[in-house]
């Protein structure tokens, strides 16, 4: 034994080629001196550090076999069409050298809430029969939400009002309701040609075509009343067609409108009687600010006197400065019950705030009390797995959910969605002719961001709407407003900038009374946010990451060599990391088949942690799209990104 060792020792003394060396090495390491009986057999790979890592199938360590043979040559992507199975060739060390997952505090947190429902009925209201009977027919609601049941007879006295509303309340129809109640109504009946009666302002373009859809079914039974929308992405000259001919309630984002105010002689507000800004601080945290400004002047100029009306979920100072300078005497509206923490400071009240004195900048927020709020903890090499993971669990195994999922920037979203198509579906849709993985009929992938064309934007936002099934992967243009119906889940795979944006995110699901889910995935560097939402009396639940991998057990396509044809019996631990470590494999192996999807990868993040992070992501195979800053900490930016954060494209 003793000679074998100063034999190994000799040989690898003397010079040759280099991958000689490396062989002998390899074996060097494991000493045979250790143990005086006959040493055991066992398969070990290679350090992720060895050049030969991608090499190394097994080696045999007990002296015995040709050397040689212990080694084989890395196969091409195409060589995989002959093969019955899979090699298990481990490229990333996914389970070790990961940060301690630290724990999640488990505070006692007073939820704020609301009463979503009531039992009053529209028909208690004094509108028009013609109106009442559409609410009912063609809306289907029967009874009214606790702050339509505030908001309508406010609005239909003519008081300014600022309605503070949970997500997915009904605020489009406490708004709608009285505004063609008030319309209807008029003595001289409105003509086309007069020109806006009412201008909506809303953040997004999705939401301008869902806030055109519920006006223009209230006004089904009053044709006379023509409304139109202008947003961004549409021909200018189609517009001003529409506006010579004349719209009455003109719902626009306000950057479009800004653009005809300046270029379009036929635009005027002479009879503009309405005014109303749904998810107000939304488009003032979008850096709508100027153009606010500009729409607001030229109302003054054109219209004496008019009704405003300023509304979201998540009303701050600045949504309360706003309303100093455009609102006369208004009511402030906030449905909450007994749980409402008043112990808590309060702002200066909006001048003439009447009905429900709630401080409008408190720092609170209500959440459906049907959503069901998660959250994992998840290394950064391991994250890509996980939401792939949890993916597969909810919309193959358990189907008939419908999901969003969150990221903070375009690029993200556009990176994601075709790794998803190439790698998690695979099939006719990948560019790799021996793909090993087989097509998922069950999974639908859709995106939606700022840098699609707006017939695109269009078409997926109406797919997505009328699917049973399906998940979107999307920026924060989605966030706000938009009613989805079916939605189950709302993943965000980066952490939002604020837990504001958090509420609007979640609040995509659990409309209405219905149930929703949602998850949050975060790294052990922002366990921090967890405290952050609950300062916020917002309570979330921790899920276990190998409870989420778990669901790569129901997919064999994902099975190791070593496990062949065994049936698993239970969860067993290492099996999941094997399967986990096959499907990160997957989509390295897509990622490096080409230079153009390696630099795309890198681009991935709008915000890291620098290039040396991005390369040593890259290098270990995590796709740097892992390890983005979520945007959680501001000052770690600097002054200028922060500043620029509200003003960037998405």
């Amino acid at each position: 034994m003793e000679g074998d060792a100063g034999l190994i020792l000799n040989v690898s003394s003397l010079p040759g080629p280099p991958r000689r060396q490396k062989q002998n090495k390899a074996v060097k390491r494991k000493p045979q001196w250790m143990d005086n009986g006959t040493p055991t057999k066992r398969k070990r790979t290679l350090p992720a550090s060895s050049p030969l890592k991608n090499q190394a199938k097994a080696v045999d360590v007990s002296g015995k076999g040709n050397l040689a043979s212990a080694f084989v040559p890395k196969k091409h992507p195409t060589d995989r069409q002959d093969e019955s199975t899979r090699p298990f060739i481990k490229t990333s060390s996914l389970f070790k050298n990961n940060p301690k997952i630290p724990e999640i505090p488990r505070g006692t947190v007073q939820l704020v809430q609301e009463k979503v429902f009531t039992s009053d009925s529209f028909t208690q209201l004094d509108l028009h029969p013609h109106l009442v009977s559409t609410i009912t027919t063609v809306l289907k609601m029967s009874s009214m939400t606790s702050v339509q049941k505030q908001t309508i007879p406010v609005l239909l006295q003519g008081r300014d009002a600022l309605v503070r509303s949970q997500t997915g309340s009904g605020k489009t129809l406490a708004y709608g309701v009285p505004l063609v109640q008030s319309l209807q109504g008029m003595k001289s009946k409105i003509q086309r040609s007069d020109g806006p009666y009412a201008l909506i302002l809303v953040p997004t373009r999705e939401l301008v075509l869902q806030s055109f859809d519920t006006v223009q079914k209230l006004l089904k039974p009053f044709t006379w009343i023509v409304p139109g929308v202008l947003m961004g992405g549409e021909k200018r000259k189609s517009e001003k067609a529409r506006l010579r001919k004349g719209i009455n309630i003109l719902i626009s984002t306000p950057g479009r409108l800004v653009d005809h105010i300046k270029s379009t002689k036929c635009i005027h507000f002479h009879r503009t009687q309405w005014l109303v800004l749904d998810e107000a601080d939304r488009i003032l945290d979008m850096g709508f600010e100027k153009d606010v400004t500009v729409i607001l002047n030229a109302l003054n100029a054109e219209s004496e006197r008019r009704q405003t009306v300023l509304l979201s979920a998540t009303l701050a100072q600045g949504v309360t400065r706003l309303a100093d300078i455009s609102l006369n005497d208004p009511v402030s509206i906030s449905v909450v019950d007994e749980t409402w923490d008043r112990s808590e400071p309060e702002l200066e009240p909006v001048q003439g705030a009447v009905c429900s004195p709630v401080n409008m900048g408190n720092s609170s927020f209500a959440v459906p009390e049907k959503l069901k709020q998660h959250v994992v903890v998840v290394p950064s090499k391991l994250r890509l797995v996980t939401l792939s993971a949890f993916i597969l669990g909810k919309c193959k195994f358990e189907k008939c959910h419908k999901m969003i999922i969150f990221f903070s920037s375009c690029e993200q979203v556009e990176f994601h969605h075709e790794l998803f198509l190439k790698v998690l579906l695979g099939g006719a849709e990948s560019d790799q002719p021996g793909h090993p993985l087989p097509p998922l009929p069950d999974l639908r992938f859709l995106r939606l961001h700022g840098n699609m064309d707006q017939e695109e934007r269009t078409a997926v936002f109406q797919e997505f709407l009328q699917a049973k099934i399906g998940i979107l992967l999307c920026t924060d243009v989605a966030a706000r407003g938009l009613d989805l119906p079916q939605v189950t889940w709302i993943v965000q795979y980066n952490a939002p900038v604020s837990p504001a944006e958090y509420v609007h995110r979640i609040g995509r699901t659990a409309r209405i009374g219905c149930h929703g889910n949602s998850l949050l995935i975060l790294i052990p560097s922002e366990a921090e946010y967890v405290n952050s939402l609950a300062s916020h009396k917002i309570k979330v639940s921790e899920m276990k990451m190998e409870d989420i991998l778990a669901n790569l057990m129901k997919d064999d396509r994902f099975k190791g060599r070593q496990w062949g044809n065994k049936k698993s019996r239970g969860t067993n631990p290492q099996e999941v990391r094997e399967r986990a470590t096959v499907l990160q494999t997957e989509f390295e192996n897509y990622v490096h088949s080409s230079g153009e999807k390696v630099r795309w990868a890198k681009k991935g993040p709008t915000f890291t942690r620098g290039p040396k992070a991005n390369a040593t992501l890259l290098k270990s195979c995590a796709l740097n799209i892992q390890v983005g800053w979520t945007l959680m900490y501001p000052r770690s930016r600097g002054r200028k990104d922060t500043e620029n954060l509200a003003t960037r494209k998405r």
